[in-house]
């Protein structure tokens, strides 16, 4: 009896779904600045290349919003963001904290990109 319930214990450890761990990086990036946002790159802090636009062929208007996911395997937290506007002009972040972050706001005000998180 006791073989039975450790075996199902086993098996219902074997079907819980994973628990999201601390470090989850997901967030949703909005598009609050007036323009449109034609590539936005996420790289990690250890790397020296932005890698690949997470836009690919898409843009992010203003007033929308873009759903970035990460691998459930990433542990880091700390990753650089940057944009690239339609008229090519830029902004970066350095060294987000991106599991103590759900979403990335953009404003523009004339004279700065800025971003809040929440």
């Amino acid at each position: 009896m006791k073989f039975i319930l450790v075996a199902a214990s086993a098996v219902a450890l074997l079907m819980t779904p994973a628990i999201a761990a601390a470090g989850d990086q997901d967030f949703t990036l909005r598009n609050r600045t007036g323009y449109t946002i034609d590539q936005v790159y996420v790289s990690s802090v250890d790397t020296n290349s932005w890698e690949e636009d997470v836009l690919g062929r898409d843009t992010l208007a203003n007033g929308e919003a873009w759903e970035i996911s990460f691998s459930r395997a990433e542990d880091q937290c700390e990753w650089d963001l940057k944009v690239v506007y339609d008229d090519g002009e830029t902004a970066e972040w350095n060294a987000v904290d991106l599991c103590a972050t759900s979403t990335i706001s953009l404003f523009y005000d004339g004279d700065r990109t800025w971003a809040t998180t929440d």
